[in-house]
C-alpha cells in the first residue's frame, strides 16, 4: 500500500479530532435547547453554570495537553513500554488538577459574586455545579485516555466515544431534567447530572477498552500503578503549566473582552456574542489541524528526524492556512446572511454582520496561530509561547480594545468593531511571532 503523503497524514489526524471537538460542542447546544423547554430561569442557570464549569475545567484540563506530544517522542523513538509510565505518572498530575477542580466547583463564590445573580438564579447555578463537582474525576479520566490516543495517533476511537457520549446526552437529559422513569425533576442542573453520568460511562468504557485490548499491551498500560515519580511530573508541568497559562490568557481576554462591550448596551453585546460564536465554532478546525501537527512532528523528533518534524510542521501551517482562507472568505462573502441566521433584529444584525468580516481576518490569525503553537508543543516547547500570547493578548488585544473601543484616544469610539479590530491586530502579531520562534526552533533542531 502506498505511504500517504505529509499533507494526508495530517488530514487521516485532524480529522476525526474535528468530529470529536464538534460533538463535544453539540453537547452544549443539547443542554441549551432541552433548557429552553422548561424556563428563563432554567435556561440561565444552565448558561452561566456551563460558563464557570467550563472555565475551571478547561483550565486545568490545559495541563493535560502536554501528554499528547510527550508520548509521541516516545511511540515515535520505538519506547512503547515507557508509555505506560508516563500514562502513569499523567494520571498522579490528574488526580490533583481534579481535586483543585472539585473545591473550585463545590465553592464557586468568587465566580457568583462577580455575576450578581437573582436568588432563584443563583441556587440553580450552585445545584448546577454542586452535581458538575461529581463528574470531574471521569472528565479528567477520559481527557487522559484522549491524550493517550492522540500520542499514538489514534484519534478515532476517541472520536467514536466522543459520538457515543453525544448520542446518550438528550436521553440522560430527559432522565433528569425532566424526571422520567419515576426520578425527580431536577430541572436546569439535571444537565449536570446527566453529563456527570455520561462521562463516567464513557469513560469506564473508554478505560476498560483499552486496558482489556491486546492491540495495546505493548504500552505496558495494565502494570501495577507506580509511585510519583516527580522528576517525570516536573517534565510534565514544565510543558503543561504553560500551555494552561496559554490557554487561560486567551479565554480570559475573551471574557473581559465580553464584559467591556456589554457596557455598550445590549445590541452592541448581542452582535458581539454571534461573531464570538462562529470565531468559536471555527477555531475548532485549525485546532484540529494544529493537534495533528503536535503528534506527528513529535513522532518525527523521537525517531531522531528533525528535518521531517519541520516538514511537517509547515505542512500544517500551510494546511491550516488554507483552509482558513476558504473559511475566512465565506465570512466576508455571506456576512449579512449568517447575521440573519442568528437574529431578526435588524439592529442587530446590522452591527453583527460589520463584526463577522472582522471575524474572518481573526480567523486566518487564529489558523496561523493555532497550528504553530501545537507544532512548537511537538518540540516541548511551551514557555515562550504563552509569554507572547499573554502580552499579546491581554496588552495590544484587550488593552488596544478598550482604546479603540471605549475611549477617543484614537479617534470616536468604534464600540464593538473596535475591539475585534484590537483582537486581530494582537492575534495576528502573535500568530506572527510563534511562527518565527518555530522556524528558529526547528531550524535549531537540525
Amino acid at each position: 500500500m502506498r505511504k500517504p503523503s505529509p499533507t494526508g497524514e495530517l488530514i487521516r489526524l485532524a480529522w476525526p479530532v474535528y468530529i470529536a471537538q464538534i460533538a463535544m460542542m453539540a453537547n452544549g447546544v443539547v443542554d441549551t435547547v432541552m433548557a429552553g423547554r422548561l424556563s428563563v430561569v432554567d435556561l440561565a442557570a444552565v448558561g452561566i453554570g456551563a460558563s464557570i464549569q467550563v472555565t475551571i475545567l478547561m483550565s486545568l484540563t490545559g495541563v493535560l495537553l502536554a501528554l499528547p506530544p510527550l508520548i509521541a517522542h516516545l511511540h515515535g523513538a520505538g519506547r512503547p513500554a515507557e508509555i505506560g509510565r508516563e500514562v502513569q505518572q499523567s494520571l498522579w498530575v490528574s488526580l490533583a488538577l481534579c481535586i483543585a477542580a472539585v473545591i473550585l466547583l463545590r465553592h464557586p463564590h468568587p465566580f457568583i459574586a462577580l455575576a450578581e445573580l437573582q436568588p432563584a438564579v443563583e441556587s440553580k447555578v450552585r445545584a448546577y455545579l454542586d452535581a458538575s463537582a461529581w463528574g470531574a474525576p471521569a472528565v479528567f479520566a477520559f481527557r487522559t485516555f484522549f491524550g493517550l490516543l492522540m500520542g499514538i495517533g489514534r484519534p478515532r476511537l476517541a472520536m467514536n466515544f466522543n459520538l457515543a457520549a453525544l448520542a446518550l446526552k438528550p436521553l440522560l437529559n430527559a432522565v433528569f431534567m425532566y424526571g422520567l422513569w419515576g426520578l425527580p425533576a431536577l430541572g436546569g442542573p439535571g444537565c449536570a447530572v446527566a453529563t456527570a453520568v455520561d462521562y463516567w460511562l464513557i469513560g469506564v468504557a473508554a478505560w476498560a477498552w483499552c486496558l482489556g485490548s491486546p492491540e495495546y499491551a505493548t504500552l505496558k498500560l495494565r502494570q501495577r500503578l507506580s509511585l510519583p515519580d516527580w522528576q517525570v511530573i516536573a517534565a510534565f508541568l514544565r510543558l503543561g503549566v504553560p500551555i494552561a497559562l496559554t490557554f487561560i490568557a486567551d479565554v480570559s481576554a475573551f471574557t473581559f473582552m465580553a464584559l467591556f462591550i456589554a457596557r455598550l448596551g445590549p445590541v452592541m453585546s448581542a452582535a458581539h456574542q454571534i461573531a464570538a460564536n462562529l470565531a468559536a465554532f471555527a477555531f475548532i478546525l485549525p485546532l484540529s489541524i494544529g493537534n495533528a501537527t503536535a503528534i506527528l512532528a513529535g513522532r518525527a523528533l523521537g525517531a531522531g528526524n528533525p528535518r521531517r518534524a519541520r516538514q511537517m510542521s509547515w505542512r500544517g501551517i500551510r494546511l491550516g492556512l488554507a483552509c482558513g482562507l476558504a473559511v475566512s472568505s465565506i465570512f466576508w462573502l455571506g456576512a449579512g446572511g449568517i447575521a440573519a441566521l442568528y437574529t431578526a433584529n435588524a439592529q442587530v444584525r446590522a452591527v453583527a454582520a460589520h463584526l463577522i468580516v472582522l471575524v474572518g481576518c481573526y480567523h486566518l490569525a487564529d489558523a496561523l496561530q493555532a497550528v504553530a503553537v501545537n507544532a512548537l508543543r511537538g518540540y516541548k516547547k511551551s514557555t515562550i509561547p504563552m509569554l507572547i500570547y499573554t502580552t499579546g493578548l491581554w496588552g495590544l488585544g484587550l488593552g488596544g480594545g478598550v482604546a479603540l473601543g471605549l475611549t477617543n484616544a484614537c479617534g470616536p469610539p468604534r464600540g464593538a468593531a473596535g475591539f475585534w479590530l484590537a483582537a486581530v491586530t494582537s492575534l495576528g502579531l502573535v500568530g506572527a511571532a510563534v511562527a518565527l520562534y518555530l522556524d528558529r526552533v526547528s531550524r535549531r533542531a537540525l
